[in-house]
């Protein structure tokens, strides 16, 4: 299995496994995650989620041989399941990061209700570096944590992110050793068992409240955008130069 879940104290454990591959996430993974998600928002006795992936490494986002070959062609695709799931979770998620956590492992934290990363963990948004655009409301979101200056230079130049930046940039809340940021993570997790779950649920509907119609705008749009720019030049051009292990040309690009 390379999404593995199980339940522990309260708690539904996500894992991205698949470490042979840098936790590269394929579409059957997108729909099990997906499925993880929605099963535990329905499941009696889960207070909280936790999505974590190996001690030295996240994800590496798109598995891109996959992706190319399965691109998503509307939003019943996996990967929007998952967004959609996620973005709409009614319970709190906690993520942890270790290593790095590259494209939609970093977005998708975006909509984590508690964040916390090793020292060596490495964020990055590389979406026009590969001729597409943000994804996941990251264009609404980070903005909103970061300010509009430092959202613009990490999505506009897809500069990477280190562990203190990710803090001071509200993606993350706290950094831990590497050893210790899942055991700590799920310890956070767990302490929502022992509070009222419709008091949790409501307060953080509330907290969300007054970006959620943003959030669900640009989840939109962004999808749309990311789906056209995946079949233009500038993404082929990119991607090919990716495979071929070679800088990529734009210069005949409009």
């Amino acid at each position: 299995m390379t999404i593995k879940t199980r339940t522990s104290d309260g708690v539904a454990v996500i894992e991205i496994a698949r470490p042979a591959k840098k936790n590269a996430i394929t579409v059957a993974m997108y729909q099990q995650l997906a499925d993880a998600v929605i099963a535990a928002g329905r499941e009696r006795g889960v207070y909280s989620l936790l999505v974590h992936g190996q001690p030295d490494i996240f994800t590496a986002g798109n598995d891109l041989e996959d992706f190319l070959k399965n691109p998503p062609a509307d939003m019943n695709a996996p990967v929007f399941q998952f967004m959609t799931a996620l973005a709409n979770a009614e319970k709190p998620v906690v993520a942890a990061v270790n290593g790095a956590a590259v494209g939609i492992g970093t977005t998708l934290l975006l909509h984590c209700d508690l964040v916390y990363c090793a020292d060596n963990a490495k964020f990055s948004m590389p979406f026009v570096s590969l001729g597409l655009c943000p994804e996941f409301a990251s264009s609404v979101l980070l903005p909103l944590a970061a300010g509009y200056g430092r959202a613009a230079e990490k999505l506009l130049l897809s500069d990477p992110i280190s562990a203190e930046e990710a803090v001071e940039m509200r993606i993350a809340h706290r950094i831990l050793p590497p050893g210790e940021v899942i055991a700590y993570a799920q310890k956070q997790a767990q302490r929502f068992a022992a509070l009222p779950p419709n008091s949790v649920r409501e307060t953080k509907r509330l907290l969300r409240a007054g970006r959620k119609k943003a959030v669900d705008a640009a989840m939109a749009d962004e999808s749309q955008t990311f789906a056209r720019m995946l079949h233009g030049a500038e993404a082929k051009e990119a991607f090919t130069a990716f495979l071929e292990r070679r800088k990529p040309d734009f210069s005949a690009a409009p």
